[in-house]
């Protein structure tokens, strides 16, 4: 019998033999069984995302006439 273990990206199957064998192994790695690992789904809010968005400063353009000139 194979079993589904996920780390949250990836989702593998291994035989349940291999899991119990080499369990450490396999949560040390991060993968759980699919069935134990619940899905959290959270919506956001144009409020909750306004408090974490930063302004970003326009990038300085550069004369590109001055650097031919100079070189």
């Amino acid at each position: 019998m194979n079993i589904k273990l996920t780390n949250g990206k990836k989702i593998i199957t291994r035989p349940k033999e291999q899991y119990e064998a080499n369990l450490q192994h396999f949560k040390m790695r991060g993968y759980a069984p699919v069935n134990d690992v619940k899905k959290e789904i959270k919506k956001a809010t144009k409020d909750n995302i306004s408090d974490k968005i930063v302004e970003l400063k326009p990038k300085k353009k550069k004369n590109v006439k001055k650097t031919k000139k100079k070189n």
